[in-house]
C-alpha cells in the first residue's frame, strides 16, 4: 500500500532486516516448564518411554504423516493428517505459537505423538493424538501425558480439546466424562468446533486416575539412562496401521 509522504524526508527509502521482521511474525514466548521425559509399561509388558520431540527428528515426522492424507477419508485421517502436518511444520518453522511435542517410544520405534500449544498463563490447547501402534492404549497415555503437563508441569487452568473421529471422541471426550462449554460463544481454534475441557478441579478430583483405569500402570518420571539411550534415536513403523 502507497502513500503520499506528508513532510520532506532524509531517507527515500528505509531498509529493514528480517530479523526485525521476526519479532512480528513469531509471537513472544512464555515461560514454559520444559517437559520431563517418563515411562510407562503397557499391557503387553513393554515400556514406553514419552520424551519431548527433538528438531532433528520432525521432518522424519512430516514425511510419515503424510502417508495418513494418502490414506483417504476412513476415520477421517485425510483431514487429521493435514492439520498435523501442518503443525509439524508450524512447530518446525517457528510459525506455531508455544507449542509441545511428545513422541512415544518402545525400543527405538516411535508408536505415538501428542501435540498442543499453551495459549496464554490459563489455557492450554490440545491439538491432536496419534497412535501408531494398535491396542495398547498408546493414544490415550499419550493424550493424558498432556494433561499431566498442562496441570502438573506448567500450572495451567484448563485443557481445551476438540475431535474429528468419533473414535477420538469416544477415547478421551466421553472415556474422560469430558464436559463442553457453550456453543458457539466458545470455539476451538480447529475448525471453530464444540470446546470439551478439563479444569484443574476436574483433573483432580477425577481424570488424574484415567490412565491408570485405561492402562493399568501409572506413568513414572524415574527413567534411567539406559531407557533414553536406548530411544535416543527414533525410527518410524514400516507402514501406516489405520
Amino acid at each position: 500500500m502507497f502513500k503520499e509522504r506528508p513532510v520532506e524526508v532524509s531517507q527515500e527509502e528505509i531498509t529493514i532486516k528480517v530479523e526485525e521482521i521476526e519479532p512480528f511474525l513469531s509471537a513472544p514466548a512464555l515461560d514454559m516448564a520444559e517437559p520431563k521425559p517418563c515411562k510407562i509399561e503397557l499391557k503387553d509388558g513393554s515400556t514406553m518411554l514419552i520424551r519431548e520431540v527433538k528438531d532433528e527428528e520432525l521432518p522424519m515426522l512430516l514425511d510419515y504423516v503424510k502417508k495418513f492424507m494418502e490414506k483417504g477419508s476412513k476415520d477421517f485421517y485425510d483431514i487429521v493428517g493435514a492439520r498435523v502436518y501442518a503443525e509439524l511444520l508450524g512447530y518446525y518453522r517457528k510459525r506455531l505459537k508455544d507449542p509441545y511435542l511428545f513422541v512415544g517410544a518402545i525400543d527405538g520405534e516411535c508408536v505415538g505423538f501428542a501435540n498442543g500449544r499453551v495459549r496464554d498463563k490459563d489455557i492450554n490447547i490440545s491439538l491432536h493424538t496419534m497412535a501408531f501402534k494398535r491396542g495398547l492404549r498408546v493414544g490415550a497415555t499419550l493424550y493424558y501425558r498432556k494433561l499431566v503437563y498442562a496441570f502438573e508441569e506448567q500450572g495451567n487452568e484448563e485443557v481445551w480439546s476438540t475431535f474429528e473421529s468419533y473414535n477420538g471422541w469416544k477415547r478421551w471426550g466421553l472415556g474422560m466424562a469430558q464436559p463442553s462449554y457453550p456453543y458457539p460463544e466458545y470455539q476451538h481454534e480447529l475448525g471453530g468446533a464444540r470446546v470439551f475441557y478439563v479444569d484443574q478441579q476436574y483433573w483432580n478430583a477425577a481424570v488424574k486416575d484415567y490412565v491408570g483405569q485405561m492402562v493399568g500402570n501409572e506413568i513414572s518420571y524415574d527413567v534411567s539412562d539406559e531407557l533414553l539411550a536406548k530411544n535416543e534415536k527414533l525410527r518410524l513403523p514400516d507402514g501406516v496401521n489405520i
